[in-house]
């Protein structure tokens, strides 16, 4: 990524910041990470990242919409290149609908979006379900931006494929 010349932004929800934890741990990330925004509470994806409250009050915060919105609001309001974005239930209720472990993740840069449903479910246990809940979406979030920059030479990866997931051109 630092070859690149290029920035990223995460704007997390269910995970809370462990995003932006697994890229600043990386030796020399000051040079491409910029900012982790934690938006937990509904009302901070519309005061930090520019989501819509009326696209939140009509289907919840777990939406592809509401990732892609919070993706391309993070990378609107740092300056960043590229900017990933982590919402989903991770229980140990469903919310507004949405069964436990159903996770949006997207990634947005100047081209426009991907959105990658993440189904979490068989994670979901009474004593470990949540966090490996939490720790599976970081894990793809990560592979995600992974694969949109080739590690070997720095170009960006226009086949964005992770498994288990459902991806959406937007």
């Amino acid at each position: 990524m630092a070859r690149s010349g290029q920035t990223l932004v995460a704007a997390e929800s269910l995970t809370g910041g462990l995003v932006a934890d697994a890229f600043i741990q990386v030796p020399g990330a000051s040079h491409v990470f910029l900012a982790g925004l934690v938006t937990y509470a509904t009302t901070m994806k519309t005061s930090l990242l520019g989501v819509d409250p009326r696209l939140l009050a009509e289907r919840g915060a777990v939406d592809p919409d509401v990732a892609s919105a919070m993706a391309v609001g993070a990378r609107l309001r740092t300056g960043a290149d590229v900017a990933v974005a982590t919402t989903g239930v991770a229980g140990p209720e469903p919310q507004d609908g949405k069964p436990v472990g159903l996770v949006y993740i997207a990634l947005a840069d100047g081209r426009g979006v991907r959105v990658h449903e993440v189904n979490c479910a068989e994670l979901t246990t009474e004593a470990s379900g949540r966090d490996e809940i939490r720790r599976y979406a970081t894990y793809e979030a990560v592979k995600l931006v992974h694969h949109y920059w080739r590690p070997s030479d720095g170009r960006k990866c226009d086949d964005l494929h992770t498994c288990s997931t459902v991806t959406r051109e937007q």
